[in-house]
């Protein structure tokens, strides 16, 4: 159910997503956009579903970029934001276009995550940040979402924070992690 079986189960979630889900963790993403070295004006909120993670911003223009056309649908309506119907390994935006990015609880449904982090490499402009909010697999709280989201049939590859920033470090970014523990921050600063 990986990739769009996983966004089949979003467009069908949509309406109640917001109701269950608690709001995103603002000031770990804005400690996590501090690293920048550049201005954050423009920022894509990749994986962002109903704006839930861009609702807990303030600041820059934030587009949420989702590939649940369901989700989108509630970011537009319910949260007043700008919309793009995407895949994240292939975003629909020019090289250095954006100062920013997040994916906050998204990056483990992401079919191709290594296109997503050089996806995120080639839009965000010199001295911008990648914040990607995750769960850790290691954590028993990881352990138990990990089997959860197994149980009803998503195919979700969760990675520990240091896999991660070896990751972003792979794809040309200076990766660090802001915090540890069942949710994590990894930065990567544009080189």
């Amino acid at each position: 159910m990986h990739g769009l079986g996983d966004v089949r189960f979003f467009d069908r979630i949509a309406p109640l997503y917001d109701r269950v889900m608690p709001p995103a963790d603002g000031e770990a993403l804005a400690a996590g956009l501090a690293h920048a070295t550049r201005p954050i004006d423009r920022l894509l909120d990749v994986g962002g579903g109903s704006g839930r993670a861009a609702a807990a911003l303030a600041g820059p223009e934030i587009t949420v970029v989702d590939a649940s056309v369901g989700m989108l649908t509630r970011a537009r309506e319910h949260r007043d934001r700008a919309a793009v119907a995407g895949d994240a390994g292939r975003l629909p935006f020019r090289d250095g276009s954006v100062d920013a990015a997040t994916v906050v609880d998204a990056f483990h449904h992401l079919p191709d995550q290594r296109a997503a982090i050089e996806e995120a490499a080639r839009v965000i402009a010199p001295g911008g940040a990648l914040v990607v909010r995750e769960f850790d697999p290691a954590h028993p709280l990881g352990r138990a979402l990990v089997a959860s989201e197994h149980a009803v049939g998503m195919a979700s590859r969760f990675r520990t924070p240091g896999d991660l920033a070896d990751a972003l470090a792979d794809a040309g970014f200076d990766p660090r992690i802001v915090d540890r523990g069942f949710a994590y921050t990894v930065v990567g600063v544009r080189e």
